[in-house]
């Protein structure tokens, strides 16, 4: 049975980080040794980003609060809140870009009721909350009260692989399933000023976004889909177990991203990628340049430089990758489906009119876990935006409960 993505929409907050502004803040702290000072400078320059999104809007120098939490910007001070405070606001601003970047995903499939949808899997590893993010989904956008919600929480920056591995199962056993999945993260409220370089290099990158897909079987959904679901596949390296792990602090979450972990990518990604293009004899034999497309999460730039130095890629396909890491961050599981959407949103190839061309994707999380899939894109998607100005405009038309909604234009 072929399992189709359907539609792909994303979403980011409206307070915009320009990482030059936060560079300068972070590396005045008073707290900072030397040696700290200038990891700040090195990882904020370094990282190959230019503007990133946050939830906190206290983290700019024009937001004024009377009893401010995250940043003081009277005295350029960044302020340390407790492991609470953050996740009060991981539910409430959370729920937001949940809710926005499923209503965009629905609204990009028009000729699915909200009453379709038969599974919904959410996604995020910024924050707890119960009932939570499935459960506020269901609510806000009116789906059916009976929808299967299951949530996947704390895998880190691959969870939207066995998100879509869930989606294609459920699809795969019940041929009517509908799937929304829905991954959203605020990685900004866990940033601190530290002397530690784990923490330096989590505050230079991270950021937050969410991404939402249609996945479905039905009879007929080839005939709209952007994308076909082919293979996943999870391997573990041998090694990395202490690189790359995510834990929870009195004072918000702690990472720990070693920087020996773009020299484990290197060594080991071309054994991950194996079992993957194992199951299609037609990639398989082929030189990794010649598959089209690659969706590498960014996790950092480093990281993207051993992937396309280890399989010989061409500057062109790591671009988007290269792109959404310069204009986003990384928004931990929600990334790579933002780097999905810009490969969608691209032109077919002159060769390729009618849709088919392979899509070899692959992120990295705690373990160190590698989540690798093969897709097909079919057609060029419309060309969205993520500009929160544009998505707060398209979220105020909420889709309307089922036996009432109209079509809706394509987001």
């Amino acid at each position: 049975m072929t399992v189709y993505v359907r539609s792909l929409e994303t979403a980011v907050p409206t307070t915009k980080l320009i990482q030059s502004e936060a560079r300068d803040v972070f590396a005045a702290q008073p707290g900072l040794s030397r040696l700290g000072s200038r990891l700040v400078t090195t990882c904020f320059d370094g990282a190959a980003i230019d503007t990133r999104f946050t939830a906190v809007e206290e983290l700019t120098n024009t937001c004024r609060s009377e009893n401010p939490q995250f940043y003081d910007p009277d005295t350029g001070l960044l302020l340390n809140p407790s492991t609470k405070v953050r996740n009060d606001i991981f539910a409430r601003e959370a729920t937001k870009l949940f809710v926005e970047a499923a209503r965009a995903a629905l609204q990009a499939a028009p000729e699915l009721d909200l009453l379709d949808i038969t599974h919904l899997v959410t996604v995020s590893c910024t924050g707890f909350f119960n009932p939570g993010p499935d459960y506020k989904v269901v609510r806000e956008l009116g789906l059916s009260p009976s929808v299967q919600r299951y949530h996947l929480g704390f895998m880190g920056c691959y969870a939207a692989f066995p998100a879509l591995r869930a989606a294609k199962l459920f699809c795969e056993s019940d041929p009517n399933a509908v799937v929304l999945v829905v991954c959203a993260e605020l990685c900004s409220l866990h940033v601190r000023t530290s002397n530690d370089p784990d923490t330096i290099m989590g505050s230079a990158l991270f950021a937050d976004g969410a991404a939402a897909a249609v996945v479905t079987a039905r009879p007929g959904a080839e005939e709209a889909a952007l994308l076909k679901l082919d293979h996943f596949e999870t391997v573990l390296t041998p090694v990395g177990e202490d690189s790359m792990a995510w834990n929870i602090g009195d004072h918000g979450f702690e990472m720990v991203l070693g920087n020996y972990v773009p020299h484990i990518i290197d060594d080991h990604i071309v054994g991950a990628l194996q079992p993957l293009l194992a199951k299609d004899p037609e990639l398989a034999g082929l030189p990794y340049p010649a598959i089209p497309h690659w969706a590498i999460h960014p996790g950092g730039r480093s990281i993207l430089d051993k992937v396309q130095s280890r399989l010989g890629l061409s500057d062109a396909q790591l671009f988007p990758a290269r792109e959404i890491l310069r204009s986003y961050g990384n928004m931990s599981s929600a990334t790579v489906l933002f780097v999905l959407k810009h490969i969608l949103e691209q032109p077919l190839h002159p060769d390729n009119p009618h849709g088919g061309e392979a899509i070899c994707s692959m992120a990295f999380g705690p373990g160190l876990t590698v989540e690798t899939g093969l897709f097909t894109k079919l057609r060029q998607a419309a060309a969205g935006t993520r500009d929160p100005g544009l998505a707060e405009s398209a979220a105020a038309g909420h889709p309307k409960p089922a036996q009432d909604r109209m079509p809706a234009e394509m987001a």
